[in-house]
């Protein structure tokens, strides 16, 4: 009883924590275009496909936005969401490439073959190139289409680049995890290489600009060049808010009094962000495109907790099946919706904004078998039923099997040693290990007292391999009802058992040697040729160095900023 007196006081005082706004209309440290007064307007009418703006936070936790009870502050994220329509039952997958690569495809992993963690640098992987993407479904469309950011889908070949996949222009990381400054990634000791890339081609000068800054700015400029009359695509997929945690000094100012340092800096980071979507927005008011635009906001994934992210008050974090690691924030924000202002609890999936945004560009999509995702627009913009009933989140065969798990404990027709979850109506079942399963309060004081929940974990999970919730009635996953109601766990194995006679063979390679920055000038990128298979051994020669003064530069500066990471994460909580 203790335990769950505690936990409900948590609830209601730590969810009570308000944010700091300031005016909307504030300057912005971020900005580089001239502002215009915000006007309010009556909605226009839908005559022509919309500008569409999909932006994409990456490891931004559940709880790490102003409208969710945060004490960090994005104003510019509460205004958009609060005159837009939230999404409170929106899903996305546990980690970056399966994230990046259902909303690309508006496949679940399973149906891709990346079912299991994440495209590494120097595996030979990429998104399969016999995937027709979303934004080359938008270029049938008519549509001019850029990326600004991260693309973490596999970059082995040129053919696996993002202005092989429909986009017309590209810059951004190829990897998942690079210095927000440098540019700068290891994959291992001493396998460390640059990575921004323009195009094709890496983008050497760019070195020593604030990503987040440099992405905004980017937008602006494409805002800027192009005509809002001819309808256009941009993805923006902001580094922030993964690791390393950086964040420029004024920022973390507004945060001194914080005592935990990693949330500090984390909270820092998001708030720059916000500030940089606040001038992505201002761009497309300035230029003509905001009256016939779709914003679209979106997580990538849950919050990494001992990085300075708070799922609170949901179980688990990245990584995890657990809610804290799959639902996601998500908003859209557009004059063109019908009922704006509110909050829907249509369930919503990333793989939906495939079908979605091509309908609403009047795109085909008849020619496209095979999608897990549904067009969700009328739900959103009319507060219609969501198409949507179930969500596979996933069914990866290679992770670790649950030491307690059976065929036997799945009626026969399930092993529940496996990985597995799924959503099915209000019913949520998880089998095998889904990962860490901490309720995690937000790290908001130096020293929080964690023996409560702690002692939660430590009694719950033993010895088990199957989990039943009712997401509905319990969106904390506290109540495990899998003894309860067999009746519903059997009926939920049974779809696992549909989906995975769907799925295809898992595509993770071993890691291939030639992949070295230093066989490739410095930088990350393709190694591999057209006719070169997964299981590439070609020999080769170091290539020499295109910017050997800039490789060296680097060089310093790695050993630096890993000594620096290193004292970073001795002060963290």
């Amino acid at each position: 009883m203790a335990v769950y007196a505690l936990t409900g006081f948590s609830l209601v005082s730590l969810l009570s924590f308000g944010y700091l706004s300031w005016d909307w209309m504030k300057p912005s440290l971020v900005a580089d275009v001239a502002v215009d007064t915000m006007e309010k307007s009556l909605p226009p009418t839908f005559t022509r496909p919309p500008h569409i703006i999909f932006i994409l936070t990456d490891d931004q936790g559940y709880h790490d936005i102003g409208y969710h009870g945060s004490d960090i502050q994005t104003p510019t994220l509460d205004r958009l969401a609060a005159e837009g329509v939230k999404l409170e039952n929106y899903y996305i997958q546990p980690i970056c490439t399966p994230s990046r690569s259902q909303l690309i495809t508006g496949r679940y992993q399973i149906h891709t073959g990346l079912q299991h963690s994440i495209i590494r640098p120097r595996q030979p992987n990429c998104l399969p190139l016999d995937q027709v993407t979303l934004p080359q479904k938008l270029q049938e469309a008519g549509y001019s289409t850029h990326m600004v950011g991260k693309w973490h889908l596999g970059f082995y070949k040129k053919e696996c680049l993002p202005t092989r996949r429909g986009f017309d222009t590209f810059l951004g990381s190829l990897t998942g995890n690079v210095d927000y400054y440098t540019y700068d990634n290891c994959d291992g000791p001493g396998v460390c290489g640059y990575d921004l890339h323009e195009g094709e081609d890496v983008a050497w000068d760019q070195s020593g600009k604030y990503s987040t800054f440099l992405y905004a700015q980017r937008v602006s400029k494409i805002l800027a060049s192009h005509s809002p009359k001819e309808p256009i695509f941009i993805y923006v997929a902001f580094q922030a808010v993964h690791t390393p945690l950086q964040s420029p000094k004024e920022y973390i100012y507004r945060y001194r009094s914080m005592g935990n340092v990693a949330r500090r800096k984390y909270a820092a980071m998001v708030t720059c962000m916000d500030e940089a979507v606040k001038n992505i927005t201002w761009a497309l008011k300035k230029y003509g495109y905001y009256d016939n635009s779709v914003i679209v906001f979106s997580t990538d994934n849950g919050g990494q907790t001992f990085s300075g992210g708070s799922n609170w008050p949901l179980r688990g974090r990245k990584g995890t099946y657990w809610e804290g690691g799959v639902r996601g924030i998500g908003f859209v924000h557009s004059p063109l919706i019908k009922r704006k202002r509110r909050t829907s609890w249509g369930l919503v999936h990333i793989t939906d904004w495939y079908p979605t945004l091509v309908s609403l560009a009047r795109g085909n999509l008849s020619n496209v078998q095979g999608l897990d995702g549904y067009n969700v627009w009328p739900a959103i913009s009319e507060g219609k039923e969501s198409p949507r009933t179930e969500i596979l989140h996933n069914i990866d065969p290679l992770y670790n099997h649950a030491k307690y798990g059976s065929l036997e404990d799945g009626f026969g027709i399930w092993n529940t040693a496996v990985q597995a979850s799924i959503r099915v109506g209000e019913w949520k079942l998880l089998t095998g290990d889904p990962g860490y399963s901490d309720w995690i309060p937000p790290q908001t004081l130096t020293n929080f007292p964690g023996s409560w929940w702690n002692l939660e974990r430590l009694t719950d999970g033993l010895r088990k391999s199957v989990w039943l919730f009712n997401i509905t009635a319990d969106p904390y996953e506290r109540y495990d009802l899998s003894e309860q109601r067999p009746d519903v766990v059997r009926t939920l194995l049974m779809r696992l058992v549909h989906y995975n006679q769907t799925a295809i063979p898992v595509r993770y390679p071993a890691e291939n040697p030639r992949a070295h920055p230093d066989f490739n000038g410095g930088a990350w990128g393709p190694w591999a040729s057209e006719d070169d298979g997964e299981e590439w051994e070609g020999g080769w020669e170091p290539l020499k160095s295109r910017n050997k003064k800039k490789k060296c530069k680097i060089c310093k500066l790695r050993s630096f900023f890993r000594k620096l990471n290193t004292r970073l994460m001795s002060n963290r909580i």
